[in-house]
């Protein structure tokens, strides 16, 4: 998602705490993730200095897509309260959760809904 955006001419900032992403940014581009205007930034998106850090203050979009729900839900929280970010959105792999979120004004993806309802539709085909 970070490299469409950055190819669509957004400003993308990316934050991770594992500094090999930043290979996987690079992977398959003529140039550097850094020459082509991205940021990356390794921290963990639960430290404020962190979100800080990689422009979370003039963020317009933030997508929170950790491995952990729990995870997702609080450094989007920190997004949405503390920095005002207008559009927060929030991957949550468990669909239970994903109405909760929505209601805490979090614009959710639920892979696993997606994969649920797909798998659905094809097995339920005439």
């Amino acid at each position: 998602m970070a490299k469409r955006a950055l190819d669509a001419g957004h400003e993308v900032s990316v934050l991770d705490s594992d500094p090999l992403s930043h290979e996987r940014l690079d992977k398959d581009q003529s140039t550097t993730w850094e020459d082509a205007g991205g940021r990356f930034t390794v921290g963990t998106a639960l430290e404020v200095d962190a979100l800080i850090e990689a422009g979370v203050a003039e963020a317009d979009v933030f997508l929170a897509a950790t491995s952990g729900d729990n995870t997702n839900l609080v450094i989007a929280q920190i997004a949405q309260r503390r920095f005002r970010v207008p559009r927060v959105v929030v991957r949550v792999a468990d669909p239970g959760r994903a109405a909760w979120y929505a209601q805490q004004g979090l614009q959710t993806i639920c892979p696993t809904q997606v994969a649920i309802d797909q798998a659905t539709n094809v097995a339920l085909a005439p």
